[in-house]
Order: C-alpha cells, then structure tokens, then sequence
C-alpha cells in the first residue's frame, strides 16, 4: 500500500522528539529549535527504546536521533520506527560523517543526518528541509552513499508496484543526486511546482516515505544505478 502523506496546517507547528543518551546534547537541540515558531520539541528520550514509545503515544512528524545509545541503538530504532509508523521523518545525529553509520540509516528509513556540531541554522535548515519531503544531504555524499548501497544490495528481479514514467525518472535520478525542487525545476525548465507532483508520484509509485527513501528503493529495485562522480 503506497504511503500517503499526512495533511499539515500552516498553523500547526511540526512536533519533534530529541532523542540521545546525553542530556547536554538534547538540551543543545532544543534551545535551538525553542525559538522556531513553526517548530516545536514535544519529547525526548534518551535511548531507542523509549523513543519508539514517546512515538507512539505522540505521533511527532520528525525525530532528531541519535546513532550511539545505549540498549536500542538509533538505527535500529529507526528501522524499528520506520515499520511502525512510516509518516514520521528521522534525522540521524551523528558525532562523525562516517559513511558505515550513514549508509546503514539510509538502509534504516533515515531522511537524512547532522553532524552533532552542526550550527543553529545548519539544524534548522535540515529539519524544514525534511518536513518539506526534500534531500539534506550534500550531492557529493548522496552520490558516494549511493555508491556504497548499490554494493551492498544483493539486487532481485523485483516488479514495480507501478511503473515510471521516463520523465519520472530523470526527476529520481536528480533527486538521487541530491538536488532540490527547485534545482530540478531550473534544470528541467519546468516549474517547482511540476517537479513537486513528479516527486510525489514516485513516492506514491515506489511506496515509501519520502524522497531519500525513493532513491534508495530506485537503487534496491534496480531501477537506476547510483550516480557516477
């Protein structure tokens, strides 16, 4: 069953849990989401285990999680979030730009990731980039962790649950790379909103949550190879 997007008011601001074993650093990400109007902190955790039953009593759209806890570790519990409610959108938060971590919350249903000294606006930026179905990660490091998943995935013929349109997916492989909306838009020559229903389409289409997972699933299907450098 193809997932469908959860409606949001514009006078709702978008519920997020903390989660991290440290309480300094959920401390830290707290005040610098506190005084975002259209962002607010409903919870925190501070291993994997409580956060997925702070998720299901809350409901939040986003979870900021950290990757090293104790117990239930932060991909684990995301992969474990991701089956339960595939609405909610994980941020990795991660010490280090390992590419073993990264990969494996790609694998888990992570949207995307910050570095644990990621500025104020870095954080902010990152978590509206979410909440808006778009790709935080650097097109270099898109590229590379589709590299390595292309490696990793024991790829089987696999039919479509629908298939693509070839527009479709020149827009996949584009925001396989990285690019946002309106990147595609100006490459295209199209407008952002064109692009928006294409990315919509190809989430519907592969059954998955938003456009990280969408390349992703392109690459575990086989569909397109992971871009070259």
């Amino acid at each position: 069953m193809a997932y469908e997007p959860r409606p949001r008011y514009p006078a709702q601001p978008a519920r997020i849990v903390i989660v991290d074993d440290h309480e300094l650093a959920r401390a830290g990400l707290r005040s610098m989401l506190a005084q975002e109007r259209d962002l607010t902190v409903v919870g925190e955790a501070s291993d994997g285990a409580q956060a997925l039953a702070l998720c299901r009593r809350l409901s939040p759209d986003l979870v900021l999680m950290d990757v090293r806890m104790p117990g239930l570790d932060g991909l684990a519990a995301t992969a474990a979030l991701k089956q339960e409610s595939p609405a909610t959108s994980v941020i990795i938060v991660t010490m280090y730009e390992n590419p073993d971590y990264l990969v494996q919350a790609l694998k888990a249903g992570a949207a995307g990731y910050l570095l644990k000294d990621a500025t104020q606006r870095e954080v902010v930026t990152a978590v509206r980039q979410v909440l808006r179905g778009e790709f935080p990660l650097h097109p270099h490091l898109a590229t590379h962790l589709l590299q390595r998943l292309a490696h990793e995935i024991a790829r089987e013929a696999q039919p479509l649950p629908q298939r693509l349109t070839p527009r479709e997916v020149v827009v996949l492989q584009l925001l396989a790379q990285g690019q946002t909306n309106r990147e595609i838009a100006r490459l295209l020559g199209v407008s952002v909103g064109t692009v928006k229903v294409h990315v919509q389409h190809i989430i519907a289409k592969l059954g998955v949550s938003d456009r990280t997972q969408a390349a992703v699933r392109a690459v575990e299907l086989g569909l397109l190879t992971a871009p070259r450098r």
